[in-house]
């Protein structure tokens, strides 16, 4: 048992990131990258630190999650909350090995000042974290609740293209977006030369939903933490626990192979 909020508490989360993390169904075969809450970092697996443990025991890409929470709704997105101390995080991260960032921020409603200034907040974060030697992820994530979701797609791809044409040829990130309710909407993205790679998040959608969406969508793969872990407990038998993980890790492996990626993100470290 655990108190919310208390040390006891993330040692539970990490006792069960660290049972998925040092299972011999997770591994570089099927998995591309890894996204860390910055206690995670810090923290060790196996007495190696879990950066250094995901590079080299399990060739997989860490990347640490920077952002602090969203801002309370308005004009239809939530847009993040100060990160005060991005520079300090970023030089831990880079310390630790790690790759890149990740940070989240969500359009609830088809409102072009809204949607513009939760892109023009990414990038703005994006080029401080570029700056320190990080490939960032940045994730504005809309709602699958959306009664408003392909218009807000719509508009969401409109100000990333525009926003892209504002770097430098050496400034590169990677983006972390809903599965489109259009196939294909994100396809620019895919091949454009700044962008390292674009993921898909399951936002809510169960683990065959997002899967078969996925398939659909040419040159993306997936970051499916919540569609992951989807079934996992504590209280299962390591057998049983595998079993689970490997059937996960296999569908969603499939998803991401059916739809063609052929950017490889190891060749930018």
């Amino acid at each position: 048992e655990y108190e919310v909020g208390e040390i006891s508490m993330f040692d539970q989360i990490h006792k069960m990131r660290t049972r998925i993390m040092t299972s011999n169904k997770f591994s570089g075969d099927r998995i591309l990258g890894a996204i860390l809450f910055e206690d995670t970092m810090n923290r060790d697996i196996d007495g190696v630190p879990t950066a250094e443990y995901l590079w080299k025991e399990k060739n997989v890409v860490p990347f640490l999650k920077v952002d602090k929470g969203l801002e309370p709704e308005k004009d239809g997105v939530q847009l993040m909350k100060p990160i005060p101390k991005l520079d300090e995080m970023c030089d831990a991260a880079v310390a630790h090995g790690v790759f890149g960032t990740k940070m989240r921020s969500v359009i609830n409603m088809a409102d072009l000042s809204g949607v513009k200034q939760i892109v023009e907040q990414q990038f703005e974060f994006g080029k401080q974290i570029m700056k320190k030697g990080l490939i960032p992820i940045l994730e504005p994530e809309v709602s699958i609740k959306s009664p408003e979701k392909a218009e807000c797609e719509a508009m969401l791809r409109a100000e990333i293209m525009e926003n892209l044409k504002l770097l430098r040829n050496d400034q590169k990130l990677m983006f972390k977006l809903t599965l489109p309710n259009v196939d294909d909407l994100y396809e620019n993205l895919v091949t454009h030369p700044n962008v390292v790679r674009v993921v898909a998040l399951s936002g809510g959608y169960s683990r065959a939903e997002a899967d078969a969406l996925l398939a659909r969508q040419h040159g993306i793969v997936a970051s499916f933490s919540r569609a992951l872990t989807e079934g996992l407990r504590d209280d299962l038998t390591a057998e049983e626990f595998d079993v689970m993980l490997d059937t996960a890790i296999g569908e969603i492996f499939d998803a991401s192979k059916a739809s063609g990626v052929t950017k490889e993100l190891h060749a930018h470290k």
